[in-house]
């Protein structure tokens, strides 16, 4: 190597880690934990820490075997490093998306030079990367695991050198720790379907590797029997329950269409939607082409084909799953990204102008702009969306990132599109960190409520709000949080988080309770009192008095709510 190819390789890799620094750590910690998932892996993982256990995950010092160990391994080390908090809570996972990004950036320089900074980059800036890179989730690194398996595999197939493989069956056992079986299985559907379709059904037995399944076992295997032997359940709890159940029926209550995924795809791949759509329709056809004995375009080459299978098979298989959630295709999104920065490089070289395609991107990028803008007040006032007037900035934006985009393209072409729309990406993060995660952390989140409890040192319960914000607190105080909804109701003086003027339940929850002695002897003046200082557009915030005297004031007029 030279010295200007020394040079070229080093810009790249300061190019990459510099995006990879942006779209996947920056904004860490612009807002709480949200969702149930996030304050529960968290949370598991830091009592995981405290007991020095490296096997059974634990939730409030219950088991909780929903999922696998590599996350929580991960976070445990990001704990010991940099101390317990939201933010790195969330480390593990940017790491997970920029080991992502490193091994597409390395794939391509191997098997097609010149695109690999193109690829790391369209990666890092793809929408469904950039949003589960911040979130502290097991998607992430099931589709890190996955894609570098993947890889792996594809660099086996392309050079038949046996290390490939191991490193293929490696990751998948990595997989297996990060989410459970659905890695191998996945694996296994894309490349048997890309074996059928290519009539090669010798591709799958020479891939059934002796030494590969061994590496297999010798890195899964361990954690799965120690968590079995100390927990007995564990087979039917993350086999049976978390994984079969969970495909086969409405179990956790998400279920959705079955088209579900359709728009969640177009979403996951923006600002790229339409390109990826485009590269994945070139490439189809070839399978389906009846040899001619001439040499194949470059767009139905083996490469392109596997990614095709790789881009949609995991689409559908989790469309005819009755749990659906987002973070399931997130594995499929590597190969859509693979197949559009090749038709990107094929559609530049060969000169030509699509210019119904350009026009379609730049309609699609601008209205999703409008849509960012619009973001905080869909979060904070949707019934506010109904207003005109609401809409002329937005639209106006847009109008004119349609003409920009559209114009840029018609004079420069494919490496204005390409550079335009990048750049587009970087202010879109930048817009969605600086103004609408404030607003998430607002009405998704437990922290705001959790930094205002901190200084009174009274204990908190929770009426009436999403799971999320329950386990939240949870994370944040370090302790199970009761709830009215399930009938725990602390005895002590405590502040109640309810859902904002949600109190006419509440208050016909403590008068029942009053009579039935079960919160002192009645409801005096003063026992449910608005904490007013708490400001939240969402949520109110009481403080339960634990008074136990009555001075005989009738029960239908002794609950108050004041300042």
């Amino acid at each position: 190597m030279n010295l200007s190819q020394s040079k070229t390789r080093l810009h790249e890799w300061v190019v990459t880690g510099v995006f990879c620094a942006f779209f996947f750590f920056y904004g860490l910690a612009a807002f709480g934990v949200v969702g149930a998932d996030e304050p529960r892996y968290a949370q598991i993982a830091r009592e995981m820490l405290a007991r020095h256990d490296w096997v059974s995950p634990t939730l409030h010092g219950r088991v909780w075997l929903e999922k696998p160990i590599l996350y929580y391994w991960s976070a445990m080390a990001s704990y010991r490093l940099f101390g317990v908090s939201d933010w790195t809570a969330r480390i593990p996972v940017a790491l997970f998306a920029t080991m992502m990004v490193t091994g597409l950036h390395l794939f391509m320089r191997r098997f097609r030079p010149g695109t690999q900074l193109q690829t790391a980059l369209i990666a890092c800036s793809a929408a469904a990367f950039f949003s589960f890179a911040h979130a502290a989730s097991t998607d992430m690194p099931l589709a890190a695991c996955f894609t570098l398996g993947m890889l792996a595999w594809l660099a086996w197939f392309k050079t038949q050198q046996k290390k490939w493989l191991a490193v293929f069956y490696f990751f998948m056992a990595a997989g297996m720790l990060a989410k459970g079986p659905i890695a191998p299985l996945l694996a296994a559907l894309v490349i048997g379907c890309f074996a059928l379709l290519c009539r090669n059904a010798r591709l799958v037995l020479k891939t059934l590797w002796l030494p590969g399944v061994l590496v297999f076992l010798l890195t899964a295997l361990p954690w799965y029997v120690l968590v079995q032997l100390r927990n007995p359940q564990f087979f039917k709890e993350f086999i049976l329950r978390q994984n079969l159940a969970r495909f086969g029926t409405n179990l956790y209550h998400h279920e959705e269409p079955f088209w579900y995924y359709l728009p969640v795809l177009l979403v996951g791949l923006f600002p790229w939607t339409v390109f990826s759509l485009a590269a994945w329709a070139r490439v189809v056809p070839a399978f389906f082409r009846k040899s001619t004995g001439v040499k194949a375009e470059p767009a139905a080459d083996d490469l392109q084909k596997f990614l095709a299978v790789w881009a949609v098979l995991p689409v559908v298989f989790f469309s005819l799953s009755q749990s659906k959630l987002p973070g399931y295709i997130l594995p499929a999104i590597p190969a859509w990204v693979l197949l559009t920065i090749l038709y990107f490089v094929r559609e530049s070289t060969s000169g030509r102008r699509n210019y119904s395609l350009w026009i379609a991107h730049a309609l699609t990028v601008a209205a999703a702009g409008a849509m960012i803008l619009l973001a905080p007040t869909i979060l904070l006032a949707p019934h506010q969306l109904h207003s005109l007037s609401l809409w002329k900035a937005p639209v106006l934006v847009a109008v004119i990132l349609a003409g920009i985009l559209t114009a840029l393209a018609f004079w420069r072409g494919w490496q204005a599109i390409y550079v335009s729309t990048l750049c587009l990406a970087v202010a879109a993060a930048g817009l969605l960190l600086k103004t609408t995660a404030p607003v998430v952390d607002a009405t998704q989140s437990a922290r705001p409520a959790a930094r205002y409890l901190a200084n009174t040192g009274d204990p908190v319960a929770v009426f009436h709000v999403p799971r999320g914000i329950q386990y939240g607190l949870g994370f944040y105080f370090n302790q199970e949080i009761p709830s009215y909804d399930a009938g725990n109701f602390p005895e002590q003086e405590h502040f109640l988080l309810i859902k904002k003027y949600d109190v006419k339940e509440l208050t016909s929850i403590m008068q029942e309770r009053a009579r039935q002695g079960t919160h002192g002897n009645c409801l005096g003046d003063g026992l449910l009192r608005l904490e007013t200082s708490f400001q939240s557009p969402v949520f109110d915030l009481y403080r339960i008095s634990a008074r136990t005297s009555c001075d005989g004031a009738p029960l239908t007029e002794g609950v108050s709510v004041g300042k």
